[in-house]
């Protein structure tokens, strides 16, 4: 699935303030690698419904069994023979037996003790990989499990690991561990090194597990079919404290979700949740929904946070234009798009603003195969757009009492009529300050 910098930071699935993203949320990985990996499975997305169910169930696996995972191989162990391969060793002894072997611990004490530290470690690394082959050996597993425990159990039966399987770290002789530490530096760097990306990888998706859990997140029914639709209940932006659910459906015949209310009501939320739960199905992950039917998108376009660049000396509307026109442009290919606009065109004036709008909204709408949900503070427009049956009008009401703005986040049928900007100035206490100047 198509997605930009732009989209991934608009949804907050990465962000500069990293607190603010999905990616620190979702990051319960207890290892460097797994951190890693977690971070390059948000940044792309699956392309097909097998991939993505596989995915599915590959999480969903790891869930059943996530109460059993070893703690061990440790972040520490990953780190001890990762620095182990990188250090400067003196050789060990060509025949190693027991005169050569305290000959080279009497001579090489700083080395003996790198090699004595990191066979321990490697012990805990090689029989902690063991149960966890054991342990993802699930009866109708999905391939990607199946696969790896076969593959991890192929790198534990080589030379002497099977006899390390069964070492006890404690009662080692300077002779074992010499020839273990030279089994590894000699004979076994690159089955380390893929064991320890293996191990990565079940830490990144063992962390979604834990997310889906933690966050009480549902696996999404991704279809595969020509009209692209998204239908959810109960949908729900995760990283808000206490987040309002609401219910979605768009489809080829109503495509179009036309969003007005106040600000602060609402309107940008609904489209992040929206947008987000749509590209966590197909990352293959949980989604914050009771329950979900997505067909599988060609791609995902935002224009949600513009910005000026004073640099280029390009304005807030210019830039406003090239994002407007670069989307046209992607999605006119035919493909199932979901397109997400938050306030559409700002940086210009009211006039100007309407027109603009008004003619993109005319455009747009005629595209079957992309799903859009549109914001705007330019409600007028609405009324002259009803006559469009694929175009649905939703609103967040705001109520005033006594000069308090009260917000409900309900997610209502028809068009706001909310004008509240002088109300929130004088709220603020800027209407008196300005008046007693």
């Amino acid at each position: 699935m198509q997605v930009d910098k732009v989209t991934l930071h608009d949804l907050s699935v990465f962000h500069s303030e990293e607190y603010q993203s999905v990616f620190h949320h979702v990051n319960l990985t207890l290892t460097n690698g797994g951190r890693e990996h977690l971070r390059y499975l948000l940044a792309h997305p699956l392309d097909s419904i097998k991939v993505i169910e596989q995915t599915q169930l590959t999480i969903q696996q790891l869930s059943s069994i996530m109460d059993q995972y070893p703690i061990s191989p440790s972040n520490g162990t990953v780190l001890v023979m990762e620095k182990f391969y990188e250090s400067p060793i003196n050789n060990y002894p060509s025949d190693i037996g027991v005169v050569s072997a305290l000959l080279y611990k009497l001579l090489n004490l700083a080395d003996y003790s790198l090699s004595k530290f990191t066979v321990e470690h490697a012990l805990d690394f090689v029989q902690g990989m063991d149960k966890i082959a054991e342990l993802i050996s699930l009866e109708n597993g999905s391939t990607w499990l199946t696969q790896t425990a076969e593959r991890i159990r192929q790198l534990l039966n080589r030379d002497i690991v099977p006899e390390m399987l069964l070492a006890n770290k404690k009662s080692l002789s300077t002779t074992t561990i010499l020839k273990y530490a030279k089994f590894l530096r000699a004979r076994y760097r690159n089955a380390t090194e893929e064991l320890i990306e293996i191990h990565s990888k079940l830490d990144a998706y063992l962390s979604l597990a834990k997310a889906a859990q933690k966050f009480h997140f549902t696996y999404p029914s991704v279809v595969e079919t020509n009209e692209p639709c998204i239908e959810a209940e109960g949908l729900y932006h995760f990283l808000l404290e206490t987040p309002v659910a609401y219910e979605v459906q768009l489809n080829q015949s109503a495509n179009f979700i036309f969003l007005t209310g106040a600000n602060m009501a609402g309107k940008s939320t609904f489209i992040k949740a929206a947008g987000l739960a749509a590209y966590m199905a197909h990352i293959g992950m949980g989604v914050p929904a009771k329950k979900m039917t997505i067909s599988r998108l060609d791609g995902i376009l935002s224009n949600i946070q513009v910005t000026d660049n004073i640099m280029k000396g390009e304005s807030f509307f210019f830039n406003e234009v090239q994002r407007i026109k670069k989307t046209i442009e992607r999605i006119s290919d035919g493909k199932k798009w979901l397109i997400l606009i938050d306030e559409l065109f700002k940086g210009t004036n009211q006039e100007d603003a309407v027109k603009c709008s008004t003619v993109v909204i005319e455009g747009l709408r005629k595209l079957p195969n992309a799903l859009f949900v549109l914001s705007t503070h330019l409600y007028e427009i609405g009324h002259n757009l009803k006559h469009h049956p694929n175009i649905q009008f939703r609103y967040f009401e705001t109520a005033v009492n006594n000069d308090q703005l009260v917000f409900s986040y309900q997610l209502k049928e028809g068009i706001s009529n909310d004008r509240l900007g002088y109300l929130i100035l004088k709220r603020e206490g800027v209407v008196s300050m300005l008046e007693n100047l």
